[in-house]
């Protein structure tokens, strides 16, 4: 065990170790309330980053409620068994139109497809066709639309692509289409 030893300090010494020490303790304190405000805030950025992903969609599902409610109308109209099907189907084209248009604010766009000249980064090639009067890697036909959200590939365009005869043989074929994006 250590042996305690008296030391002797004049008046003005021991006013100031008191002083210095008081200021160590309100550091320390501070010190403790500033790590305590820091873990708070980290906690509460993390609920509000939580509360971001959460509710992100939330504007665009909010938006898509209109044409649920509208696709809702229209398959109680049909099951009414109206014979005025055109109506029904202008109905639906209506509907169609306004979801294009709603998705087109949130900066959703179709890739251009037919016509163009095959681009891999946009397209994407399910079948190959022999066509002599289009330039080789023309789209002669669009499978299945492909769209740009905010001018980044969302989905590519699935197409059929126009290809000239090799050796007297028809170049054809049928591309796995069960391909992951």
């Amino acid at each position: 065990m250590a042996e305690e030893k008296t030391i002797t300090l004049k008046e003005s010494e021991y006013s100031k170790l008191k002083e210095e020490a008081e200021k160590a303790t309100e550091h320390w304190d501070k010190l403790l309330r500033l790590q305590a405000d820091f873990e708070n805030t980290r906690k509460r950025l993390d609920r509000e980053k939580q509360d971001f992903v959460k509710f992100a969609n939330e504007g665009i599902i909010f938006e898509l409620l209109n044409i649920l409610d509208d696709l809702e109308r229209a398959v109680d109209l049909a099951e009414q068994k109206h014979q005025d099907f055109s109506a029904f189907l202008k109905g639906v084209e209506m509907i169609l139109a306004h979801l294009y248009e709603m998705l087109k604010e949130f900066g959703l766009k179709p890739i251009e497809a037919e016509g163009k000249i095959f681009n891999p980064n946009f397209h994407e090639a399910l079948m190959q066709v022999e066509n002599k009067g289009l330039p080789e890697h023309t789209i002669v036909e669009e499978l299945q639309k492909g769209y740009l959200l905010n001018d980044r590939v969302l989905r590519t365009a699935k197409v059929k692509v126009a290809v000239q005869k090799a050796d007297g043989a028809v170049k054809t074929e049928e591309i796995d289409t069960d391909k992951k994006d």
